[in-house]
């Protein structure tokens, strides 16, 4: 999987059309990937955080089984995310690095 991608799957999660994010990262005034990056890790840590209330509210009684099993799906398939996207820079890196100067 390449960055671009990753950009886009992650863009699929989010609602968000494929081919718009594509071009969203692709365009000169799209986002810089810093900022990608960052507005990933930060869905992330909703995502884990509405999946701790949701366990919390189930142990006392409040919630209900299936918004558990929900929100721990949605906080998985963010982390996959970010751990696809470290991945592939970790890749782009060592690609790189391997290159002759």
């Amino acid at each position: 999987m390449n960055p671009l991608m990753a950009a886009r799957a992650y863009a699929a999660t989010q609602g968000v059309g494929g081919a718009s994010a594509g071009a969203a990262v692709a365009d000169a005034g799209g986002p810089e990937f810093s900022q990608l990056l960052q507005n990933v890790m930060g869905d992330m840590t909703q995502a884990t955080r509405a999946a701790e209330t949701q366990m919390t509210q189930t142990v006392q009684g409040q919630g209900s089984m299936i918004d558990v099993v929900t929100a721990v799906s949605a906080a998985e398939a963010s982390l996959e995310t970010v751990i696809a996207v470290r991945d592939q820079v970790i890749s782009a890196y060592q690609e790189i690095m391997r290159m002759p100067i």
